[in-house]
């Protein structure tokens, strides 16, 4: 659901050592195949994170994505990926507070039901990272976002033999930019998304 300073920068590192990938040995990129894929949804995790009165780290999830990923791994530079979550699949530890933040005081899923990426420009990194520029939407705004992404494996799924391949991604977005004004400044105005995404060849 769009991209980058948390609270302050400690609480940016506090979230990010939180919701950081698992440490996994260096990935195998050699497993790559390309292609065309698509979100397996079942599999694939958006979690959200914002500071609550300066005394907690409060997050929830998002679930139901779809989206589709083309990449070459010999030109990791025309990788297209484009994802999109219904918003109404918000849930956290509250069914009261899941019931607001779908309200018109928060995003509003009844008028604005998902929210998407579409990336416009990716730039490889060292270590199976890359950086993804692109365009998200969110409560019917449209703004310029950049996703930080880690590959996190490849191969064929051992249960139903699917050529998969996932990502850890992680970016930063002001909720204010986007019309959600709800309590800022004391429910943070920065929210830090991370999302674990997996992939299945078409």
């Amino acid at each position: 659901m769009r991209p980058l300073p948390f609270l302050a920068a400690a609480l940016l590192a506090t979230s990010a050592v939180a919701q950081g990938p698992m440490p996994m040995p260096a990935p195998d990129t050699s497993k790559v195949v390309a292609g065309n894929y698509a979100i397996e949804p079942n599999h694939t995790q958006v979690i959200f994170a914002v500071d609550h009165f300066g005394f907690s780290i409060f997050r929830g999830f998002l679930s139901q994505a779809s989206g589709t990923l083309t990449l070459d791994p010999a030109k990791l530079t025309a990788t297209q990926l484009s994802v999109t979550l219904p918003i109404a699949s918000i849930h956290t530890t509250s069914a009261k507070l899941d019931e607001e933040l779908n309200s018109a005081d928060w995003l509003d899923s009844s008028r604005y039901p998902t929210a998407t990426f579409v990336s416009t420009k990716v730039t490889p990194g060292p270590n199976g990272l890359a950086m993804v520029d692109g365009n998200l939407t969110l409560h019917g705004v449209t703004r310029p976002a950049q996703l930080h992404v880690h590959f996190h494996g490849a191969g064929a799924n051992p249960m139903n033999k699917a050529t998969t391949i996932g990502f850890d991604g992680r970016l930063s977005i002001a909720r204010s930019q986007f019309g959600v004004t709800k309590y800022v400044p004391v429910v943070s105005d920065r929210v830090e998304v991370t999302i674990a995404a997996a992939f299945e060849k078409k």
